[in-house]
């Protein structure tokens, strides 16, 4: 019961190598081109009131962030894709959007734990409170305990776990779609633009948790929110609703122009790295005489 022609048995270490190299890769070329509009955004939404941002310093924490970005995104693709496949072997055909929601959301949780410490530290430098990711590190585990590389980690599982089970879940249904509209495979520009629709909805619908979260890891240690609920019900006592939708715009436009980028370079890695095995397994066939057609 394969997705869009795929095989239904596949090699299980190879899809969790080839997820996690289309997925680091994926993640480093988004992060390095927009990494100026998702520091826009969290100035935006860590400013109180009628506080105004600074624009200065756009690409602050980058370095720091790419050490992060890297393995996160290795572990979310290398889980979700042999967890897709399992799903999609195992549940009816007409539940393929069950499997694609399922397996975004497990490889959310895998990621976490390194995606957490690494958006903790990117957010309280792009907003001006460390000079460098190291001295970030370093006096956070000092001032809060290693706790405090956790920040806001609720809220952040709370705002990512259905992020990318939405987004994946979108992007795999346009594809299957799309697929059985055009009867063929989809080219790079079909991908990419297919990413950047499910990115851009689904940064939409999420941009309320992802104020919280944003709240919550910049505070440090301060105690004006001290759990999701209270972070919730200050902001919407002292700012009202529309603080809720802080930084929506450049969200939206980093969230979809991300998606297209990411899908696009996703899918690319993962068909050359596919023909790659396939050219070595045709090779080693060869060499003992037993092609696979034979």
């Amino acid at each position: 019961m394969g997705e869009g022609g795929e095989d239904k048995s596949f090699n299980f270490l190879q899809v969790l190598f080839e997820g996690s190299i289309a997925g680091g890769t994926a993640g480093v070329v988004v992060e390095t081109a927009l990494y100026p509009i998702d520091t826009i955004k969290t100035r935006l939404q860590a400013a109180r009131g009628g506080s105004q941002i600074e624009w200065k310093g756009l690409y602050s924490g980058l370095a720091g962030n790419l050490a992060g970005v890297l393995p996160a995104s290795a572990i979310f693709v290398g889980v979700y894709e042999p967890t897709k496949r399992k799903l999609l072997e195992t549940l009816p055909e007409n539940l393929s959007a069950v499997a694609h929601f399922t397996a975004g959301a497990i490889g959310g949780i895998a990621a976490s734990l390194v995606r957490v410490p690494t958006e903790v530290v990117k957010q309280r430098m792009q907003t001006g409170q460390f000079r460098s990711a190291p001295d970030a590190v370093r006096l956070i585990v000092a001032k809060e305990g290693f706790k405090g590389l956790y920040a806001g980690y609720g809220s952040f599982l709370l705002r990512d776990l259905p992020f990318d089970a939405i987004q994946f879940c979108i992007y795999e249904q346009l594809r299957i779609g799309y697929k059985l509209v055009a009867k063929r495979e989809l080219k790079d520009p079909e991908n990419a633009l297919i990413g950047a629709f499910a990115g851009a909805i689904t940064g939409a619908i999420t941009t309320p948790l992802d104020v919280m979260k944003t709240r919550l890891m910049v505070q440090g240690q301060g105690t004006q929110y001290s759990g999701i609920v209270s972070c919730a019900q200050t902001i919407l006592r002292e700012e009202g609703p529309k603080a809720f939708l802080k930084g929506i715009e450049p969200r939206v436009l980093w969230i979809g122009i991300g998606g297209s980028i990411f899908f696009g370079v996703l899918e690319k890695t993962k068909s050359m790295l596919a023909e790659r095995s396939n050219n070595k397994q045709l090779i080693r066939d060869a060499k003992s005489g037993s092609p696979k057609d034979e």
